[in-house]
This record gives C-alpha cells, structure tokens and sequence, in this order.
C-alpha cells in the first residue's frame, strides 16, 4: 500500500495516546479550533507558526484516538494500510495495566520508522536518561511536560506534522526511483534473453541449412 502524507492539502493525522480521556479533549480543543471563531490572540497564534488551513478556515489536523499502548499501535497499523498514515503522535508515559509509552514507542517505530513521536510526562518510574537510552531516535522523538503549554504543544504539532510531510516527499521519490531501477533492470534482462533467443535461432538456422 502506497502512503501519503507529503500533500499539503491533505489533513495531517495525529494519535494521541493516553488514558485519560480529558487529555484527549485538551488536545482536541487546542488543535481542532475553527479560525473563523478564535481570538485574535488565536489567529496570531495560527499566522505564526503557519498552520496548513482548508479553505472554510479549518486547520488540517486529524486528531485520532487510543487509550491504551496495544490500542494505539493497531490505529498505526490500519492508518497504513489506508494509506494515509498518522504523522505523529503524543503518547502518554505511564497508562496502566498496558503497555507504557516507553514500552510501545519502539513498537510504534517498527510499525511507522518515520513517525514523529512526543512523549507526554508530569512524572514517570524513567529518568530523562533512560528514556533516552531506551529509544535513542532523538531526532524523532520530543518531550512535552504536563500539564501542557498550549503555545508548546502548537508550536510541536505544526512543525513535526511539516516535518513528516517533507519527509513523505522523499519518501515518495526513493519510491518513485526504486521503481524506475527496478524496470530498468527488468528491460535489461528481458533484453538480454531476446538477444540470446535470436542468437539461439541463427544458428539453428545455420545447422538446418
């Protein structure tokens, strides 16, 4: 299944991942906030971080999701298989008895390499260290202190999503190149029997003569 997520026009999908259902509405309520209704305060907020709109004013985020770590890498499985994978996702460090999001982010990775991850802590049986040794990845990879600056959270959510879909775009070109070797060589050895078919007839032609 071919995955998109480099055109500008096409919503940027983010998972959050906790299980507190209030944390998902406080996601919701900073990022899914119709312009035409925000303050002005909001709509500098918007024209400072440029935030990808929809012609009726709407920011282009999706926000999807999962309560537990097992429920959130199934939604990254189906996003895939869509075709219009998640570009990011703010996951929870501790949400018991599942996995906790330092056990589920590598799982996440496996799924999705590219996907941009924000882990979201108030307090966690890790230090800043472990965290770190266990998942590496820095550059994929963020930390978001609860409770959650409203400003931080825009600020990682508008440019890992531009991230992602400038790195879709390459993607799409690896892909894109990969096919073009890949026929290339496929002409080639198509070619290449030809030439050994017509050698093959002119000397039974020979023989027969």
């Amino acid at each position: 299944m071919n995955v998109n997520v480099s055109d500008p026009n096409m919503k940027r999908r983010i998972l959050v991942i906790d299980d507190n259902p209030a944390i998902h509405e406080d996601f919701r309520k900073i990022l899914c906030a119709d312009r035409t209704s925000a303050s002005k305060l909001e709509a500098a907020e918007f024209a400072l971080f440029g935030a990808p709109e929809s012609q009726d004013g709407q920011l282009l985020f999706e926000i999807d999701s999962a309560h537990q770590g097992q429920e959130g890498l199934a939604r990254v499985y189906h996003a895939i298989q869509e075709g219009h994978p998640y570009s990011m996702a703010f996951v929870d460090v501790r949400m018991p008895p599942g996995w906790d999001g330092i056990e589920v982010t590598p799982r996440l990775w496996l799924a999705d390499p590219d996907l941009q991850i924000v882990i979201c802590t108030a307090y966690s049986d890790y230090t800043w260290e472990q965290m770190f040794a266990k998942l590496g990845a820095l550059d994929r990879m963020f930390i978001l202190q609860k409770p959650f600056d409203r400003m931080e959270v825009l600020q990682l959510a508008h440019s890992l999503t531009e991230k992602r879909r400038l790195m879709g775009g390459k993607s799409r070109l690896r892909y894109l190149e990969n096919g073009v070797e890949a026929r290339t060589k496929s002409l080639e050895s198509m070619s290449q029997r030809l030439q050994s078919e017509i050698a093959e007839l002119r000397r039974l032609s020979k023989t027969t003569a």
